[in-house]
């Protein structure tokens, strides 16, 4: 395994934690020579499976993934692993071609970003500092107990919700998680999948309609009209995205 340009061991105790999954030793070495030439220092691994033990330990601040590993899982399915731990952290595909499909496939893993193989290596840069930016710029929000969400009223705390009118309404454990996730990251496009994983802790299947059926519940409790959602909004291609309001 080919770590650091100075051959460091792996650690994630850097001010910011880059991680960069590369399975040809080559393309490994550039990429982290690049960055490190800018001041960008990646913990580099030859696989998946070596992230995989370190994240468990420490999450990095952003990743970025080669598609095509050479391994049972690619980078879309490591991709994935990471957004089902961590909504923070800023994930930046590498993908072989401009193909719009990997594009997709790569969004619709949880990633943030993506640079096409041969890449500038300006943009390279730039796009893992703008992913920095996000990421550590400031601390998480302050924990709050009670949440508006469109027209009702969240109790984080007692897992309740308060409708408009004032009365209560029972909520399902997997209803609650899922207003939990969308209040804890505001204006942030969640996908389908890392939503169905992270609630139900299993990947989702062709056409599978569990999110999209609860989405459909809980706007009929929360927006003042389900029609025209404005809480928790679609992001075509994407999935979800809960704005707060504005009163």
């Amino acid at each position: 395994m080919v770590t650091q340009p100075n051959e460091r061991a792996p650690s994630l105790n850097s001010p910011a934690k880059i991680v960069l999954v590369e399975d040809e030793p080559f393309q490994r070495q550039a990429i982290a020579e690049c960055l490190a030439q800018h001041g960008l220092r990646p913990t580099t691994f030859a696989s998946g499976a070596e992230l995989k033990r370190l994240a468990q330990h420490a999450m990095p601040d952003v990743a970025l993934l080669d598609v095509h590993l050479n391994e049972a899982e690619d980078g879309f399915a490591l991709a994935r692993w990471l957004r089902s731990r961590s909504a923070r952290v800023g994930i930046l595909m590498l993908t072989a071609s401009g193909d719009v499909i990997d594009r997709v496939v790569g969004l619709e893993s949880g990633a943030d970003d993506y640079v096409a193989k041969p890449f500038e290596p300006r943009e390279l840069v730039a796009r893992v500092k703008a992913l920095l930016r996000r990421t550590t710029a400031a601390p998480p929000p302050p924990r709050l107990t009670e949440v508006r969400v469109g027209a009702a009223m969240l109790d984080l705390q007692r897992r309740t919700l308060t409708l408009a009118g004032g009365s209560p309404d029972s909520l399902s454990a997997s209803e609650f998680e899922l207003l939990r996730l969308f209040v804890e990251n505001p204006n942030r496009p969640l996908t389908r999948d890392w939503l169905l994983e992270t609630i139900a802790h299993r990947e989702a299947e062709a056409f599978d309609r569990a999110i999209d059926n609860r989405i459909m519940r809980l706007r009929r409790k929360l927006e003042r009209d389900p029609a025209r959602p404005e809480a928790i909004r679609s992001v075509r291609g994407v999935g979800y995205m809960f704005v707060p309001s504005d009163d």
